[in-house]
């Protein structure tokens, strides 16, 4: 499907106070079954309500364990802030999302330190699912430091770095809101690296140097590095510019802060 994306689609969450969240893949492919780790989050939040279905699809995630799917705190206080409550949500890992998908049930954990500065906004979250998913393998989270690592090493700015998630759908540069367009299936755009601080990683979205990267419907969804065979999760699609085509800021996977958060839920490298 393609449907245009109208004013409501703003209002899926804020990550920084002067900034929208990011939340689709910018000029990417369909993913089929490449990333099958990789879901969306759904929830009953928009009319018709009473059947889950693409309408339903909130942000993207991925999962780091068997019942445990990583997201963004804006996605999980997002949907409390539309009534929605944490154990009324629910998870797809189908490559193209409909009434007929599979919905695995789970209870939402927002960080309890999300909403600081902007510095760190802890902008991390995961959905404890109620039954282990049959079949597929976890993403790999990093381990300490890792990003800071390769670019101490001078070898951050060689490497690739693959988006992955579900929502709205940029092709072209040109135009503003008129040229997103909305989406219902899982796609995937190659990046490279712009700046890293102690919580953010920058990424490019410059397509004529072939990077993609991501609008509305990826927040929560993972960034890998390496590329469309990678499975390592280095940072999660948070913010970026209104009409997607510059900015791609996501927030880091190996930092003590998201660390801090995770341990409770996963084991760590």
């Amino acid at each position: 499907m393609r449907r245009r994306v109208f004013a409501v689609v703003l209002g899926l969450g804020m990550a920084l106070a002067m900034a929208l969240p990011a939340q689709a893949i910018v000029y990417g492919e369909f993913d089929d079954n490449l990333h099958p780790n990789v879901g969306t989050l759904v929830a009953d939040w928009r009319e018709p309500f009473g059947q889950l279905d693409e309408h339903d699809m909130f942000c993207s995630g991925t999962l780091i364990a068997q019942d445990v799917f990583l997201t963004a705190s804006h996605c999980t206080v997002g949907l409390v802030n539309r009534g929605i409550p944490p154990d009324e949500v629910f998870v797809s890992f189908d490559p193209v999302i409909s009434k007929n998908s599979t919905f695995l049930p789970g209870t939402s954990f927002t960080n309890p330190e999300y909403g600081g500065g902007q510095n760190d906004t802890h902008d991390v979250a995961v959905i404890v699912l109620d039954q282990p998913v049959q079949g597929l393998t976890p993403a790999q989270l990093p381990t300490k430091g890792l990003l800071d690592e390769l670019k101490a090493d001078h070898s951050l700015d060689d490497q690739t770095f693959t988006a992955v998630g579900y929502g709205t759908v940029r092709e072209q540069r040109q135009g503003g809101f008129d040229n997103i367009l909305d989406n219902d299936e899982r796609r995937f755009a190659l990046q490279s690296s712009l700046s890293l601080t102690s919580a953010w990683f920058t990424l490019s979205m410059n397509d004529a140097s072939g990077d993609g990267g991501t609008c509305y419907g990826d927040s929560g969804g993972p960034h890998f590095l390496g590329g469309v065979e990678s499975t390592l999760i280095v940072s999660i699609t948070v913010t970026g510019d209104a009409v997607c085509t510059a900015t791609d800021k996501t927030y880091r996977m190996d930092t003590d802060s998201a660390r801090r958060f995770l341990k409770d839920f996963v084991p760590l490298p």
